[in-house]
């Protein structure tokens, strides 16, 4: 029976923006829960900052990822455009930095330039973006991919700490969303770990500290912006 490896590196593109995505929603949407709640404000006033930090940010993370991934798809396009400029212009010297390039790799001279001989009738443009630019179908751009990924991502996680600031009893806002974020964040990490097949422990565990940092950051800030208001 043949040797099967399993590789996730296809799935770095969205996973990295649903990951964020998730991560910036728990975090941020928490933290500014509890600063509004530390600020003694009214269970209304709190709901109301939780769907407005929810809206704005989903559409942030997919403009911000949209934007971002577009300018990596453009200068992609750019390089590819420029190397088949050249093929068409100097075919030898681009064949001659094709066989360099897998000389560096460990190949002998002879076999390295019958690879890259071979790669050249077959897809020239191809062989270069993958050896020379180091572009691959697998790794390519895409930006609307990103940009809603990104924002369901936004959206889940947000959704997490305003249904339990929603059912929180009163006066409990900030323990119960403090406590529930922090059990979604660490499972955020280890399912984000676990989906590109690393360990999850110090993972989830990075994830939790970070996210607590911030709620405590944030209660703190709304705690002295309430008593000064």
């Amino acid at each position: 029976m043949p040797h099967v490896e399993h590789h996730f590196v296809h799935r770095s593109g969205w996973l990295r923006a649903a990951v964020l995505g998730a991560n910036d929603g728990l975090i941020s949407t928490a933290s500014l829960v509890v600063g509004v709640a530390a600020a003694s404000a009214g269970r209304t006033e709190i709901l109301t900052a939780a769907v407005a930090g929810w809206a704005a940010g989903a559409m942030s993370m997919a403009a911000g990822e949209f934007v971002s991934v577009s300018s990596q798809a453009d200068l992609e396009a750019a390089d590819l455009e420029r190397e088949k400029r050249a093929l068409n212009e100097d075919p030898r010297d681009e064949l001659m930095e094709l066989t360099e390039i897998y000389q560096d790799r460990g190949l002998d001279a002879d076999l390295a330039r019958k690879v890259a001989e071979q790669l050249t009738a077959k897809d020239a443009l191809s062989a270069h973006a993958r050896d020379e630019l180091g572009l691959t179908e697998t790794a390519e751009a895409n930006p609307i991919q990103a940009a809603f990924a990104s924002a369901a991502a936004f959206s889940l996680g947000a959704a997490l700490p305003t249904l339990a600031a929603f059912l929180a009893p009163e006066g409990t806002t900030i323990e119960a969303v403090a406590a529930a974020t922090l059990v979604f964040l660490l499972a955020l990490g280890a399912v984000g770990a676990r989906l590109g097949g690393a360990g999850m422990v110090w993972p989830a565990l990075r994830v939790g500290f970070w996210g607590a940092m911030a709620m405590a950051v944030t209660a703190g800030i709304g705690a002295l912006v309430g008593k000064a208001v």
